[in-house]
């Protein structure tokens, strides 16, 4: 089933960003939302996770319509924003409890899985710290321990790899091929497009709100002349085109 966009149209007060957009991602695919800034990439997410109305169209996840139960809709995701959101007074152990406890899943097997990720980004000797000890990689890998130890069937990620390491870069492609897996869906913005070209299943591309392009990613190269490890030259294509335009 996974997650269905039919004909979303929508935007901010006065703004109107999406026209007319349409993808799906299937379960256990990868997809990557592509385009230059301002392309509709962060409208659609906001729209995705309930932020935004959308002005027409429907959103569903797994057979559940966002707007007629946006409860069960949002329980079925997990989200990490590309600029963290923490809370000050909570510590990173609070931060968790948190949000198992949002999900109703707060039990011993959740936080084994917890404790397995916390290793994994080197943080599980950090439970008690406050936020204002992190530095910005280490935000970002508390907002990966919080998603990923969901096990959510929609999984949704805004430029993943940014403020990370190369280790931790690798640790998380291998932890979304896992999410991928196990069924779930994958649904990722990143302008890494070589590098998400190694493990994506297919690029939607967005330009001024509306989907230009549906297709793997060497198709994504063919049309446009390119091969797979010089596919960060399509943004350069795309401007240049713009500026043809203009």
């Amino acid at each position: 089933m996974g997650l269905k966009i039919k004909k979303i149209s929508g935007g901010y007060v006065g703004n109107s960003v999406l026209k007319n957009v349409s993808f799906e991602v299937a379960d256990g695919e990868i997809v990557a939302l592509i385009g230059l800034n301002g392309a509709g990439k962060s409208t659609t997410i906001n729209h995705i996770i309930g932020e935004l109305h959308p002005q027409q169209g429907t959103i569903m996840l797994n057979d559940v319509y966002l707007s007629q139960a946006p409860t069960a809709f949002k329980s079925q995701i997990a989200y990490i924003p590309e600029q963290p959101i923490l809370y000050d007074e909570l510590t990173l152990e609070e931060h968790l409890h948190l949000m198992l406890s949002a999900h109703m899943i707060d039990n011993t097997v959740t936080w084994s899985r917890a404790f397995e990720l916390l290793k994994l980004f080197r943080l599980e000797d950090k439970l008690h710290w406050l936020p204002t000890h992190f530095s910005k990689g280490m935000r970002q890998k508390v907002m990966l321990v919080a998603a990923f130890m969901l096990d959510a069937p929609l999984l949704i990620v805004d430029e993943p790899f940014l403020g990370l390491d190369t280790l931790a870069q690798k640790d998380v492609v291998r932890l979304i091929r896992e999410q991928a897996k196990k069924g779930n869906s994958v649904l990722m913005t990143t302008h890494l497009l070589a590098s998400a070209a190694k493990f994506v299943d297919k690029f939607i591309v967005l330009h001024e709100g509306t989907v230009q392009f549906i297709g793997t990613p060497l198709a994504l190269a063919d049309a446009h002349g390119l091969t797979l490890d010089n596919l960060d030259d399509f943004f350069d294509l795309m401007h240049e085109t713009i500026n043809d335009e203009n």
